[in-house]
């Protein structure tokens, strides 16, 4: 790349940055905060709350980096238009396709992160989030035992927590044990903490008071203590077998799905929609790129508006992702939808490349910017009517 092909590249691709942290950042905020119950209701630790809700940024990423990239080429094309330095490039012998060149370096770097991140990275994420979320859920301590309620985990056998506090301890433990016939155990402790390893998992109880009643005997065992391990492991650690959803498989799962998988079996349509979205997926920054470009790298002059130029990208572009959904949402049931899409964006970007190549400027019809005006003239009147009087 020459020295003006780098200073537009990284000019881009520093706006796409920018952009992307700064609404993946927002997003993620709003997707975080329904996560919040995991330190809130089930005492698990801030640590655990962000590895859980930070799993799903590369989704989001994928998500948002075409939008990212469409903002950051009309930012760099809106600041070299300022600058005049559009037209003294274009007076020195760069054409619109010339000019589109750094533009198509930024897109490619971007199409391939999209790529690599609908394929592995994402999938990987979400995966992980259903894993360590079984491993949650599973723990009837963190599902089941809620502060204030009397929880039978199994028949005969009830237990109650006053509260949780902060770090997974458990405050104000009672456990009523009648799973055998010959003795009774009420245990009460001022609080406890879950220990898992090689030989199970097990409440372990500080500071509190076993009582035993054996049968045949009128007086009650007590025993005070000041730590006891109550096995639990008849209780945890179950569900760790993990289905793993469509948006979990990755690309050459997808590809090639087992014939005995049962999710397949029942809705194969939505293994085919979700294989051609991760197809599409790093198509979609190069229709956004060309777009943009198409209705907004025109060479005008700083007393020329490109209002018209900005909104008309932005509609363009809007509607070709919803279209994009549209369909993807209709390949669940009918294939064809899929073909569709794929010529939605090959038309866009050929309609970019075309605007482009042809060095076209898009502008708005005569009639339609008198129309404008005269709304704004009207507008302005009636504005300024009561001020006048």
């Amino acid at each position: 790349m020459g020295s003006i092909d780098r200073y537009i590249f990284r000019t881009t691709l520093a706006s796409f940055a920018l952009v992307l942290v700064s609404l993946t950042g927002v997003i993620w905020i709003t997707q975080a905060l329904r996560g919040i119950d995991l330190m809130t209701s089930q005492g698990q630790t801030i640590l655990t709350f962000l590895g859980i809700t930070s799993l799903v940024i590369p989704s989001l990423v994928s998500i948002i980096a075409p939008i990212a990239l469409m903002i950051a080429v009309s930012h760099t094309l809106n600041k070299l238009a300022t600058d005049s330095e559009i037209i003294v490039m274009n007076a020195a012998g760069f054409s619109p396709f010339r000019l589109f060149y750094p533009f198509f370096y930024t897109t490619c770097v971007v199409a391939l992160l999209v790529a690599f991140i609908s394929a592995y990275l994402a999938p990987d994420g979400l995966r992980r989030i259903k894993q360590w979320d079984a491993e949650i859920t599973a723990d009837v301590l963190t599902n089941i035992l809620q502060p204030g309620r009397f929880a039978q985990l199994d028949q005969n056998l009830t237990i109650r927590i006053r509260e949780r506090q902060p770090g997974g301890q458990l405050g104000g433990i009672f456990i009523d044990d009648r799973r055998d016939p010959n003795e009774r155990v009420s245990i009460v402790a001022d609080h406890g903490t879950v220990v898992k390893n090689a030989d199970g998992s097990f409440l372990i109880l500080e500071d509190g008071n076993l009582e035993r009643f054996e049968q045949g005997k009128r007086d009650p065992a007590l025993v005070a203590f000041g730590r006891y391990a109550f096995d639990m492991s008849k209780f945890s650690n179950q569900g760790h077998d993990v289905t793993l959803g469509i948006r979990e498989r990755y690309l050459w799962e997808l590809l090639a799905p087992s014939e005995n998988d049962p999710i397949y079996k029942q809705i194969p349509g939505q293994f085919r929609a979700e294989l051609h979205d991760r197809f599409m997926s790093p198509i979609y920054p190069f229709a956004f790129a060309a777009l943009t470009f198409a209705f907004l790298g025109a060479p005008r002059t700083t007393r020329q508006s490109r209002s018209f130029s900005i909104a008309t990208s932005i509609l363009a572009v809007f509607g070709l992702r919803m279209a994009g959904f549209a369909c993807s949402v209709m390949t669940v049931k009918s294939p064809e939808a899929a073909a569709v899409q794929y010529l939605l964006l090959v038309g866009g970007i050929s309609l970019g490349l075309w605007i482009i190549i042809g060095g076209i400027v898009v502008e708005p019809p005569p009639a339609l910017m008198e129309a404008i005006n005269k709304s704004n003239a009207r507008l302005l009147r009636l504005i300024g009517r009561p001020a006048a009087a």
